[in-house]
């Protein structure tokens, strides 16, 4: 059995300008689950699909109001293209945000909303990735998150360091999975969370007695009787187990 990381989930007080901004910028559709729920998808990709790690907006009461642990990297293919992609996301609502970056060689951005993601510089290895490069997670200890989320998924780990872990679908496609270690601890409830599925023909209840084996533990989020489960990682990053599809 395995599970695989189908989208994130993004709070947030404003759901469709949240939706539109992010819509626009990796030039994806937009469908309305229901009051409150925005699904961005690519145009003629099926979800679930591993070329693509999905992105549920979700409206909520409560503001941002710390630096977020869950981020987005996007790519860029060439020096002009990544000017490019600044440009027009600034045009879109987006603003410089300096989170203690440095001199870098990427461009550090916050969305309507203040959530944080990168603009890269061009690189190799996000070549294929699409828009979206990676998803970045902060942690503390990466090898106990590699260790984890490798056994968690059906994801390959490509590199293991004391500072980062990157990890990618099996099928090799689609965007990476990245744990950066940072001195920051976790302080509350994430902004931006993972949404993990079985297999069609898998057993949601199975695959979470697995997850629990492997480390996640039950937390609660005020979620109710639902049809998912959450679940925290080692460090406590909370995700959700949706039923097979």
């Amino acid at each position: 059995m395995s599970t695989r990381l189908v989208q994130i989930a993004m709070k947030a007080e404003d759901d469709s300008v949240t939706g539109r901004f992010w819509a626009e910028v990796l030039g994806w559709g937009i469908d309305i689950e229901e009051p409150g729920v925005i699904n961005l998808e690519p145009e003629g990709v099926p979800y679930p699909d591993p070329s693509t790690v999905f992105i549920d907006v979700m409206r909520v009461p409560d503001p941002k109001t710390v630096k977020n642990r869950v981020h987005i990297d996007l790519a860029t293919t060439s020096p002009d293209h990544r000017a490019e992609l600044v440009e027009r996301v600034k045009a879109l609502g987006a603003r410089p945000v300096d989170v203690g970056q440095g001199d870098v060689p990427w461009t550090v951005l916050a969305d309507p909303e203040g959530n944080e993601f990168c603009v890269l510089e061009p690189r190799e290895l996000y070549r294929d990735t699409g828009p979206m490069a990676a998803v970045v997670v902060d942690c503390v200890d990466a090898r106990t998150m590699a260790r984890f989320w490798g056994e968690a998924m059906d994801w390959t780990v490509h590199e293991l360091t004391d500072d980062r872990a990157l990890l990618r679908s099996s099928t090799g496609i689609g965007p990476y999975l990245e744990f950066f270690r940072t001195p920051d601890a976790k302080t509350g409830p994430n902004r931006i969370h993972f949404d993990l599925r079985p297999y069609p023909g898998d057993d949601q209840p199975a695959e979470v007695a697995r997850l629990r084996a492997l480390g996640a533990t039950d937390i609660d989020v005020g979620q109710g009787d639902v049809p998912w489960t959450v679940l925290a990682d080692p460090e406590g990053n909370e995700f959700c187990v949706l039923s097979p599809r």
